[in-house]
């Protein structure tokens, strides 16, 4: 499996890459935005792994410049960057996940892992048929109701992903927080409406909930 690294702190870089490659990936590797948007477009990459500050072209403007031309390769972000309106805006953008600096290998390898397996399994390339009567398609993260789109806003997409992504397991109050909100004094009750919307939006049945452990979203089998 090929994947992009975009780190412009050589040693930082070197020991991501190594580590990545001990692992079997290949990896192509880039100091600057620029080069790294080139290889994009001229390569199949399966995981796109970015740093946000880097020169040329930063992190955010690699990922808005392809996902509007419709490359939907998944992104995780490497940041020391904290503060939740910045990385609110990555995932507007379109990144899948965030990993902050410093962090443990192993951690990169986790996150690597559960996007291959959305993204690359049989299962995830094609929609995935939800109860009573919905199907979720987890690339395009579009909702329907049989062949009817259902319109969501950013908040409710990310939920319905978070609890489609967990397979029938229920997901606390506090992974949403993280997942989702990535704030963890988010309000329960806010929480709780947007959960409210999206069942109005498709039914009283969609979301299922278990006090004092969580959500979760049926999918048949």
């Amino acid at each position: 499996m090929k994947l992009l690294l975009l780190e412009d702190d050589y040693d930082y870089k070197i020991s991501i890459k190594e580590y990545l490659e001990s692992l079997d990936y290949e990896i192509d590797d880039f100091d600057n935005g620029e080069d790294a948007l080139h290889a994009i477009y001229e390569n199949n990459y399966q995981i796109l792994i970015l740093d946000i500050r880097v020169p040329k072209i930063n992190g955010y403007e690699l990922v808005k410049i392809i996902r509007e031309d419709n490359i939907s390769t998944p992104v995780i972000y490497i940041t020391s960057l904290t503060d939740i309106n910045n990385l609110s805006l990555g995932y507007e953008l379109g990144c899948n996940d965030y990993i902050k600096k410093p962090f443990s290998p192993k951690e990169l390898k986790y996150r690597i892992e559960q996007l291959i397996k959305l993204f690359y399994t049989k299962e995830n390339n094609k929609k995935v048929e939800l109860l009573p009567s919905f199907s979720y398609d987890i690339i395009k993260k579009q909702l329907f109701n049989q062949e009817k789109e259902i319109l969501l806003t950013k908040k409710e997409n990310e939920v319905i992903f978070t609890l489609v992504s967990n397979k029938n397991s229920f997901v606390s109050i506090e992974n949403l927080r993280s997942e989702v909100w990535n704030d963890k004094y988010i309000c329960e009750a806010d929480i709780r409406v947007c959960i409210k919307k999206i069942r109005d939006k498709t039914s009283k049945d969609f979301i299922k909930n278990q006090r004092g452990v969580g959500y979760k979203i049926d999918r048949k089998e």
